[in-house]
């Protein structure tokens, strides 16, 4: 990991662009090496300067829909190292979902509200660069507790402890951050890990992807009606 990281923004609202490049080089963790406003700029940008992280805007010219999410797919495609932050203003599932489908690492789906926390932001660009994933805790939250309330949902076989677990995997912390936070042994949140994995059905994922396949396994669950 280096000690600051080589990023460009992409943001289609001047004031928001160098207000967040503003931020992440006032902490000294950054250097910003282009920020840019549609994402053909973007795609450019990296190309040429091949950055060590990407943070980009869901919505951008011309559609304002989820042409954040596209470039975002050909980035980590062109090129496998560079990780990329996704931006949104919404806590839909959905659209994580859209980011994550094919495939999660160095891959993170933040809201907007998360720019103004910049220790926050920077654990989400150091976790894609190293080809890890996360996703914003608010669409965590909204994610559980709607599938909790689904006939035969995965979520009514977890038991209390292992949806904390569940939580703080989905946020892209490792064995020893949640074991922190929860105030438990590493080989706790191994053993409840584990479990999670297998009523999930997921005890056959690579490592490295079951953590937000659980995630993943409620989203593609049927919404409630």
């Amino acid at each position: 990991m280096p000690d600051r990281l080589r990023l460009v923004i992409a943001e289609d609202n001047y004031l928001v662009r160098e207000g967040t490049r503003r931020l992440l080089e006032d902490s000294g963790a950054v250097e910003v090496l282009a920020a840019v406003g549609t994402p053909g700029e973007l795609l450019d940008a990296v190309d040429r300067l091949r950055p060590d992280a990407v943070l980009t805007d869901i919505r951008m010219p011309p559609g304002h829909d989820m042409e954040g999410i596209e470039a975002a797919h050909r980035i980590r495609a062109r090129h496998p190292g560079v990780g990329v932050v996704v931006l949104s203003q919404h806590a839909d599932e959905a659209y994580a979902f859209e980011l994550l489908k094919n495939g999660t690492a160095g891959l993170a789906y933040l809201l907007k509200e998360r720019v103004g926390d910049s220790d926050e932001l920077l654990r989400a660009l150091r976790e894609t660069v190293a080809g890890r994933s996360v996703i914003d805790p608010a669409v965590v939250e909204g994610l559980i507790a709607r599938r909790k309330r689904l006939e035969r949902s995965p979520l009514a076989d977890l038991t209390p402890r292992e949806m904390d677990v569940l939580r703080e995997m989905a946020e892209g912390r490792t064995n020893a951050a949640i074991a922190a936070r929860l105030s438990v042994s590493e080989s706790a949140v191994e053993k409840y890990a584990n479990g999670i994995f297998s009523k999930l059905g997921l005890t056959e994922e690579k490592q490295v992807h079951r953590r937000v396949a659980a995630v993943l396994t409620f989203l593609r669950a049927p919404a409630a009606g």
